[in-house]
């Protein structure tokens, strides 16, 4: 038997006994805390970010972290989805959890069942439900590192791209600052890129030398899949004076695949830092009693 309520004001509606008060209808994410967590990994033993079923990724391991110390089955969500081989000193991703855990606590678990993957959780913290690691972001900072010597390495394998003939920096920063801005980037984006629309704007592309490295940064709010190595891979043409920077111009306005020079390889690609909006800064987590958990 119902209890029918009449309100001029909201009209008629019929409640039944067995319904649960309205607070308990809530949505379950609402009522879950949510966490950020920043990771630094080394990609080369990975498929990649993103879980895929030929052979182990990033994001998996971190979900089998997450459930060998709290029994949940959490989804972790990353702020970019770095490729195969591409490294990450500053990677943002986000999980929500039913049981609320101490954000140390939860650092220190899930680096102990990462091992012995090259993965570290950095730092860890507990943020508004509205938080999305990918799409609260509002710029991301990549590193790509060139090996500029004849020499190989012995310390930084798949860890840096080694050109060997000289490459003149000075002629890479200039050409590099045509593709800053907003544009068209068809011709640095892979064929397969899933991307709605090419259009981006770089807000930076810059070219340094340290030492024996050549160290190109780059920074935009998102960027397209493989427009960081495909940038990277013309720059070095610049460098070893194949190309010109009239003609780095005229492969961005000619906006076709086929233009864009050969790919850089991913391994000498980072992920250094991901921003976001002040509200969404994440303290470091305290490492206060960590000799005792």
């Amino acid at each position: 038997m119902g209890i029918i309520c009449h309100n001029r004001n909201i009209g008629s509606f019929l409640f039944r006994r067995t319904d649960p008060p309205f607070f308990l209808l809530a949505p379950v994410s609402f009522l879950m805390p949510r966490y950020r967590i920043t990771v630094e990994y080394d990609g080369t033993p990975f498929v990649g970010w993103q879980s895929q079923d030929n052979g182990p990724s990033v994001q998996g391991r971190l979900e089998d972290a997450i459930k060998n110390f709290s029994s949940e089955g959490a989804r972790v969500k990353g702020a970019g989805r770095t490729d195969a081989g591409v490294h990450a000193l500053g990677q943002v991703a986000h999980f929500d959890l039913k049981k609320s855990w101490d954000p140390l606590r939860i650092r220190e678990a899930m680096n102990f069942h990462l091992r012995p993957d090259p993965i570290a959780v950095l730092n860890c913290g507990e943020v508004p439900a509205e938080f999305d690691a990918r799409f609260s972001a509002t710029a991301r900072h990549y590193l790509y590192k060139i090996l500029n010597r004849r020499a190989p390495t012995a310390l930084d394998i798949k860890r840096v791209w080694r050109v060997q003939v000289p490459l003149d920096f000075e002629a890479m920063n200039d050409a590099a600052q045509v593709l800053v801005g907003h544009h068209d980037f068809t011709t640095f984006r892979a064929s397969a890129c899933q991307a709605n629309s090419p259009m981006r704007t770089l807000a930076k592309l810059d070219v340094f030398r340290h030492g024996e490295e050549i160290h190109i940064e780059a920074s935009a709010r998102s960027f397209l899949h493989n427009q960081i190595r495909s940038l990277a891979g013309t720059l070095k043409m610049v460098g070893e004076g194949k190309w010109t920077k009239a003609e780095v111009k005229r492969a961005l306005e000619c906006r076709d695949r086929k233009a864009c020079a050969a790919v850089a390889p991913p391994y000498g690609l980072y992920l250094i830092k991901v921003e976001y909006p002040e509200e969404n800064r994440l303290q470091p987590v305290s490492d206060r009693n960590s000799d005792r958990d």
